[in-house]
């Protein structure tokens, strides 16, 4: 009885799997290289060597690749120098092996059918290893490592895999990323303004800064009163509003021109958001827009603009206090579902931490936000925009223009960021010391007025890839408002 049932059990036991493979669909594409170099560039946009499965066909398409692009010819006689040609596959050597592949390739016709085969399956066995992890780590879950925790790693490793069709990082080539460069340098001389970045809109910003680069955190940061909110606002819509769509080789999306933000307000809700956009482009003050004080003409306006903002891809997020790990797994379905090509934040401070440590101490906190905010950029290969306020100590000090030192919980900020600018208005100070009209201080405080009316500056303090300094921006305070200034070479001729 015991012997029947242990053949039983022997008989029930499942058979080994192999994870997904299809050697023939490898062996056609290789073979077809071998006959047509050009069925290389059929598959090359997509596929890896580290897509296939055996081990031999992984390096005989990386140094095939590597000759082709040189711009030599690839044939079993030219490839046999840098193979190991007389290791044994089976009952052949390897020169024997790429001799086979190119006598039975296929046409360069199916070329791309097999490349996506062979990428499908790859991207099958690395889903597999995903879900492997998931279900080992949930088993012997770490003591410091909550279920919470699991399910953002996870995400996060499923977002990379259906963004890349890798998921494990690691480390890539330098030729590959010199071409990577190198295509960024191209898009920038083609692209209108010769910017290697997103476009503000704002011409003197654009100029120092060379647009918002991707994977760039730039902190923007001021004391209140001093448009912070109404700046990122003004950028926000201008990159929205210039958004062009250009179609990928893989039937994706990706911006031409501009492109989708997305706007987490923890600050203000999503309606006072929308009042200030329309007040800006309207050009009718916010406060009469509340106070419903319009005339007709207000009220046409309003209409005419919020038809042209209905098909702005701006997406607002207007929950308090959101965590950083909510934050990042929402970035990533909106990307997955949209696009994003911008991420604003307004404002750090009224962020929150994830872990328990960070909640304990808010610098820890701020750490945490920050260094955060730093690895989604670079995860999502997007700029995020982040403002932060400033401590007090700048109103202690008798030139009022903020430093790197001034930030809140400075230290990590300054750090993490790559770039930094301040955003600095004369006139609001200016406007609280007025002395007694009639006096020689009133004459003086006049003439320093009328110099700073309507103007705001823009301090680079930190820049990871250009020069620091100021712009100068005009600033519309009744409309929320910041444009460039008009320069002297740009101005009509004047006739005196």
């Amino acid at each position: 009885m015991a012997e029947a049932a242990r053949k039983l059990s022997v008989a029930e036991t499942p058979l080994y799997r192999e994870a997904p493979n299809n050697i023939e669909a490898e062996q056609a594409l290789l073979g077809a290289i071998l006959v047509n170099n050009d069925a290389f560039y059929r598959v090359s946009d997509f596929l890896k060597a580290s897509h296939f499965y055996e081990p031999l066909h992984r390096k005989i398409f990386d140094v095939a690749g590597d000759m082709i692009r040189m711009g030599k010819a690839v044939t079993p006689v030219t490839l046999k120098t840098f193979l190991p040609a007389e290791e044994k596959v089976g009952d052949m050597t390897v020169a024997q092996y790429v001799i086979r592949l190119a006598a039975e390739a296929v046409t360069v016709i199916n070329a791309s059918d097999y490349g996506r085969a062979i990428y499908d399956l790859a991207t099958r066995r690395a889903l597999i290893t995903v879900g492997e992890d998931m279900v080992n780590i949930a088993y012997d879950a770490p003591v410091d490592m909550s279920p919470q925790a699991q399910i953002e790693d996870a995400e996060r490793r499923l977002f990379e895999l259906a963004e890349t069709g890798r998921y494990d990082g690691g480390f890539e080539s330098f030729s590959d990323a010199i071409k990577t460069a190198i295509d960024m340098a191209s898009a920038a001389y083609m692209r209108d303004g010769h910017l290697s970045g997103i476009a503000t809109g704002l011409r003197d910003l654009d100029n120092r800064m060379g647009g918002l680069q991707p994977s760039d955190l730039i902190v923007l940061a001021g004391r209140p009163g001093m448009g912070k909110t109404s700046l990122v606002t003004n950028i926000a819509f201008n990159v929205a509003h210039a958004y062009e769509p250009a179609q990928q080789a893989d039937g994706s999306f990706k911006a031409a021109n501009g492109g989708v933000v997305g706007f987490f307000s923890l600050e203000m809700s999503s309606e006072q958001l929308a009042t200030r956009i329309i007040s800006e482009q309207a050009e009718v003050p916010s406060s009469k827009i509340r106070r419903g004080d319009l005339t007709e003409a207000d009220f046409e306006k309003l209409v005419g603009c919020t038809q042209m903002l209905q098909k702005i891809p701006l997406f607002i997020d207007s929950t308090g206090g959101i965590s950083i790990a909510q934050l990042a797994a929402r970035a990533r379905r909106l990307k997955r579902q949209r696009g994003l090509d911008v991420i604003v934040i307004d404002y750090i401070q009224l962020m929150t931490g994830s872990s328990k440590r960070a909640n304990e101490n808010r610098v820890q906190e701020i750490t945490e936000i920050t260094t955060g905010l730093k690895a989604l950029a670079k995860e999502l290969a997007v700029p995020i925009i982040a403002l932060s306020q400033l401590s007090r100590q700048v109103e202690s000090r008798e030139d009022k223009r903020p430093q790197l030192s001034d930030l809140r919980e400075s230290g990590s900020i300054e750090q993490d960021a790559d770039v930094v600018i301040f955003v600095y208005r004369e006139e609001y100070y200016l406007k609280n010391k007025e002395p007694k009209p009639g006096t020689d201080e009133y004459l003086k405080w006049e003439g320093e007025m009328n110099e700073a009316r309507g103007k705001a500056e823009v301090i680079v303090a930190k820049q990871r890839h250009g020069p620091t300094g100021m712009v100068s921006l005009a600033f519309q305070g009744e409309f929320t408002r910041f444009s460039d200034l008009a320069e002297e070479h740009h101005l009509p001729d004047r006739f005196e």
